[in-house]
């Protein structure tokens, strides 16, 4: 497991580098326009499908039955995979073109009042274009659900980097095209990334030993994958409907807050999508099979290593975003004098909510736990639960704060609905499962909570009594880069330093490969004169 999250981690992060250059890209080259703000409303739909469908949902329902079938059929599981693949097909094909019809629709309900009729025209181009994106997101997780199935965790973690590449390509056709064509080449281009991401998964398909071939009729278990997907289908939909009042209301506060929260919400994406994505893709099959053998309390046991490995990696990432967030708004969004401002709200949005990071992370653990026993309905009762509250909190925000501070409302609020969630997912699982080892992870989180305010407030204090500003051209930029060295150099070590003092035992494995590493390095020098 730990060399497949290892190898997913850096796939993971090679995916996140290259796609946050195609948003830096994408920004340049369309500007903040009327185009690019049609352009993000169009691609929102197959996003949310992708993020809170296929990006986990739906391979955590398929991965358990996959499992099952390999381990219960004659044949492996042959045809029944070919079965699903066939039936689910069909299925994202009439949702595509269900999608396609209601295209107005869609594009009116995320346009509503705050946009002028030449952002709708253009949103609704883009979305004829973009919305065929449904049906190879589909067929993309469909096939790395398979592969994952099979302990090919690879071709799917890296899959998203090609996509990332054609859209940089793209982008760089589009500055050439003539203006006529560009919205053609947009559109296109975009789509075909997505479809290069998963047409690059057959090869490795058939490198574990699957051929698909169309395969008609009925399988009785099949209505069970229809029962679950249902159930992931009402999931996403109540996270839709989340995701369309924080955009209301952010329009709604003023010039600037849809951008400033979903680019911090994208930045904390980058240590969950590295740490937490891997970790519960590598867990998820070992769940599976454990659930599907009976075998509980190794389910128990991979819930509690899950949950404490999230809490070591992701803790100390929360504390060093907290403690440094409007910096590294302004080191990675303020390069220009201009964009200061907008900047520093981006990095105040993510420090005010980054302490959501770990019990994000550990919701998704405990809803991939409830699929692994093939219960979907548990976990949409949880999104339900958990968008309730953000919801209300959200509502909240314009009638409590100032408009200014609405978008930090917004971030706090949703940081606030995963702890809550994560809660009650707790609950939930000691009714299913029995006694729960919570002490256990309760006490790694603690202390790795400490040794993080520790390091954290260490490095902030040491940023506190240099006085940079006069020694640097670009006062603001130049002490922004400066905190994030600090906080990397300083806080990541001292952190780790205090995690040993404390006896976090989940970082052994990490500080013996230091100590490996340490260890060669001298080696290579030669003994001491």
């Amino acid at each position: 497991m730990g060399r497949s999250s290892s190898m997913m981690a850096i796939a993971n992060l090679t995916s996140r580098i290259t796609g946050f250059v195609r948003q830096v890209a994408l920004v340049a080259v369309l500007g903040v326009t009327t185009l690019s703000d049609a352009y993000t409303i169009s691609n929102t739909l197959p996003n949310i499908v992708y993020e809170l469908l296929i990006g986990g949902v739906l391979g955590s329902v398929l991965i358990p039955l996959l499992v099952r079938a390999q381990a219960e059929d004659a044949d492996g599981g042959v045809a029944y995979t070919r079965r699903l693949l066939t039936t689910a097909g069909a299925v994202l094909l009439l949702i595509t073109a269900l999608a396609l019809l209601a295209a107005p629709l869609l594009t009116g309900l995320y346009t509503g009042d705050a946009s002028d009729p030449q952002t709708y025209d253009l949103a609704l181009d883009l979305a004829y274009l973009l919305l065929p994106q449904i049906f190879f997101y589909g067929i993309g997780a469909i096939v790395g659900a398979v592969l994952n199935s099979k302990g090919a965790f690879g071709p799917f973690a890296w899959a998203p980097v090609l996509n990332n590449v054609v859209v940089l390509a793209m982008l760089g056709a589009y500055v050439f095209t003539p203006d006529e064509h560009r919205l053609l080449v947009l559109g296109l281009g975009t789509t075909l990334g997505i479809v290069a991401q998963t047409v690059v998964l057959l090869p490795s398909l058939r490198k574990a030993g699957f051929r698909y071939r169309p395969v008609w009729g009925w399988d009785p278990r099949l209505r069970t994958a229809g029962r679950l997907a249902g159930w992931s289908v009402l999931y996403a939909f109540v996270g839709f409907l989340g995701y369309l009042v924080t955009m209301r209301v952010a329009f709604a506060s003023g010039e600037g807050a849809p951008t400033a929260y979903n680019n911090a919400w994208l930045l904390l994406q980058v240590p969950y999508g590295v740490l937490g994505v891997s970790l519960l893709t590598a867990l998820m099959p070992r769940m599976s099979r454990a659930a599907a053998a009976g075998r509980y309390d190794d389910v128990v046991s991979d819930l509690s290593l899950g949950s404490r490995l999230a809490a070591v990696f992701l803790i100390p990432i929360s504390a060093l975003i907290t403690a440094f967030g409007p910096e590294i708004g302004v080191a990675l969004f303020g390069l220009r004098s201009a964009n200061l401002d907008g900047a520093t709200t981006i990095g105040t949005a993510l420090a005010v909510s980054a302490f959501g990071l770990a019990p994000y992370a550990i919701t998704l653990l405990q809803m991939r736990v409830f699929y692994a026993m093939t219960d979907s309905r548990t976990p949409t009762f949880v999104q339900l639960f958990t968008v309730g509250v953000k919801v209300a909190l959200m509502l909240l925000c314009p009638v409590l704060l100032e408009p200014a501070d609405v978008v930090l409302g917004l971030a706090t609020a949703n940081a606030l609905s995963f702890v809550a969630g994560a809660l009650l997912g707790q609950v939930l699982l000691r009714r299913r499962l029995g006694r729960l080892p919570s002490r256990t992870i309760l006490g790694t989180g603690l202390r790795t909570l400490a040794a993080a305010v520790v390091g954290a407030a260490a490095a902030r204090g040491v940023l506190a009594l240099l006085d940079l500003e006069p020694m640097l051209a670009v006062p603001a930029l130049g002490r922004a880069w400066t905190a994030m060295f600090l906080a990397l150099v300083l806080g990541g070590p001292l952190i780790l330093l205090v995690m040993r003092v404390l006896r976090v035992r989940e970082t052994e494995p990490l500080l013996r490969r230091i100590d490996g590493i340490v260890d060669r390095l001298r080696a290579r020098r030669g003994p001491a004169r």
